[in-house]
């Protein structure tokens, strides 16, 4: 079988890391990129690996370019810490990658993600495919601040089996990951538009009826109507905080 190298980026992840690494450990390697944390992760991360890189975080992308750097092997698994792979995922790859010539140069593996621990299955929520399996040499990285992904020049193909994502386990932990989103999106966004009162009552509205309704996130139950609001509450804050680096700006 083509070798495979577990890869994964983390920063204070003591409460996720060993999970996801145990759920890994079949890869022929085990990378993980440490952005310099405070809590256990390392000393969790050393019980399963010995290639633990610590690097100054600059950002998702050049976190991910850094951790593809030390990996060693031809394929790439990729995952977040708050991540797993199945042992039906992992027998599916292990079956893609014995092949001798496998014509693909990556793979999109559907997500499973949990909310409060219950899976959302709409709302663009499922299967929301990701591009995780990967030749090293023909892969990179989408240089954004949030939402950056992996891409790959040549075929790809899609897998069957689910990658678990285990988003948050309450609304606190929401409220500080939509926080720093927003703060991300609205650095990448600024100077392109010009936010007015149509960005700021409006159009968060609109998002969440295309989230509940149109999207169907109303079939999740209490769990979807909480998601919705706080794609809704995303839009409003990715708008406000452009609209304060405009007002501040006209102060300058």
């Amino acid at each position: 079988m083509n070798k495979i190298c577990g890869l994964v980026i983390c920063h204070n992840e003591e409460t996720n890391i060993e999970e996801c690494l145990k759920s890994i450990l079949w890869c022929d390697e085990i990378v993980v990129a440490d952005s310099f944390s405070s809590d256990n992760t390392l000393n969790i991360a050393k019980k399963y690996t010995d290639k633990i890189y610590q690097n100054e975080w600059k950002g998702f992308a050049a976190q991910r370019k850094f951790a593809l750097s030390k990996a060693g092997s031809e394929w790439i698994l990729s995952l977040d810490a708050d991540e797993r792979c199945t042992p039906e995922l992992e027998t599916e790859i292990r079956s893609v990658l014995s092949k001798d010539n496998v014509s693909e140069e990556g793979f999109e593996i559907p997500r499973k993600s949990f909310f409060l621990n219950k899976w959302i299955k709409h709302g663009g929520w499922y299967p929301n495919y990701q591009l995780r399996l990967f030749r090293k040499n023909n892969a990179d990285v989408t240089d954004r601040l949030v939402h950056e992904s992996y891409s790959v020049k040549g075929n790809k193909g899609r897998l069957k089996n689910d990658l678990l994502h285990y988003t948050v386990t309450s609304v606190s932990e929401f409220v500080i990951k939509i926080n720093s989103y927003s703060d991300l999106s609205a650095k990448e966004k600024y100077g392109k538009s010009k936010i007015g009162f149509f960005h700021i009552f409006l159009l968060p509205r609109i998002a969440f009826f295309q989230q509940y309704i149109l999207k169907g996130n109303f079939l999740d139950g209490m769990e979807g109507l909480m998601v919705s609001k706080f794609h809704m509450i995303t839009k409003l804050l990715n708008y406000m905080k452009i609209l304060e680096m405009q007002i501040k700006d006209k102060v300058k």
